[in-house]
């Protein structure tokens, strides 16, 4: 069943400890379309201007993305960032932000687009986030990212978001600066009482956690010995996580934490590498054979 993403499309220039690359096909949606296409149709919705790579379209259409949603400014340049990696590979420092075209994205989606049942709205204004929900009113599954910048600038709009998603997914500093507590199982009960029917709270390398009125569990990181890259790691994980909700059609239990351990795979192979470099070299059956190693090391 296609899933609908709306986000970010952009520009990503990345230095870690070891090297530098500059003009990376990256963003929000951009990272979590291409994870989710290993599990089902993804459709797009995004912005850039006239200075973006015809060869990035072609890129994402190589692996089923439907980019009519794509919108193209003429006049206008596409949305960059540029970061810098610590020695940690956890934390980084944002270096520059243009948000260019992005800074006035306000997407009206093609009318194919509007019969979505499955839907996440990628990192974005939490005002062009609720829009977006009013235009799929027959959808199953809205799920929503958000950031440090929203929770502090926009905060009454994001609480207004909250009420009508039934998934959050945020990292863990995010969490604890939206409910003000540094205790993430106290964080995570307090972001359900915000509206979400579950909330997914990422911790890099520790994993994930996920928070249910009945469920409270949490999923170990895959070890990855060759960190590359992490940026879009959350965003292939939401991408994982949502393509397989989406191709399964089904939102239940176990499907969720199944889910999320797809997610959890999917980003340690985006880390590998620069941008989408590692992704374009795997297949869904290497993702298979890194969950069969997956599921032997959770058992005991």
């Amino acid at each position: 069943m296609p899933l609908l993403v709306v986000g970010s499309v952009a520009i990503d220039n990345v230095e870690t400890p070891h090297e530098r690359r500059d003009d990376l096909l990256g963003g929000s949606a951009t990272h979590f379309s291409y994870a989710a296409s290993f599990f089902t149709g993804v459709r797009l919705v995004g912005v850039v201007g006239a200075d973006w790579p015809a060869k990035h379209t072609e890129l994402l259409k190589s692996r089923g993305i439907d980019t009519t949603g794509l919108s193209v400014v003429g006049d206008g340049k596409t949305f960059t960032w540029t970061g810098r990696y610590h020695d940690n590979m956890n934390d980084r420092d944002t270096v520059a932000v243009e948000l260019n075209v992005f800074g006035e994205f306000n997407p009206v989606l093609p009318e194919d687009y509007r019969q979505a049942k499955y839907v996440f709205l990628a990192n974005g204004v939490p005002t062009v986030q609720m829009d977006v929900l009013s235009q799929v009113p027959g959808r199953r599954l809205a799920v929503a990212d958000t950031m440090d910048l929203w929770i502090n600038t926009a905060r009454e709009d994001l609480d207004r978001l909250l009420n009508q998603l039934d998934g959050l997914v945020l990292n863990d500093s995010e969490a604890k600066l939206l409910t003000g507590t540094e205790n993430l199982v106290v964080a995570g009960r307090q972001i359900l009482e915000m509206g979400p029917k579950f909330v997914i709270i990422k911790k890099g390398e520790h994993g994930a956690m996920f928070f249910s009125e009945h469920e409270t569990y949490v999923m170990p990181a895959f070890p990855t010995e060759n960190v590359v890259d992490p940026t879009g790691a959350g965003d292939s994980f939401a991408g994982g996580m949502m393509g397989y909700l989406s191709e399964q059609d089904d939102f239940d239990s176990a499907t969720l934490k199944t889910a999320m351990a797809y997610g959890t795979l999917t980003a340690s192979f985006n880390v590998e590498g620069f941008g989408l470099e590692r992704m374009q070299k795997i297949t869904r059956e290497d993702i298979e054979r890194r969950m069969q190693d997956y599921r032997r090391m959770l058992s005991f």
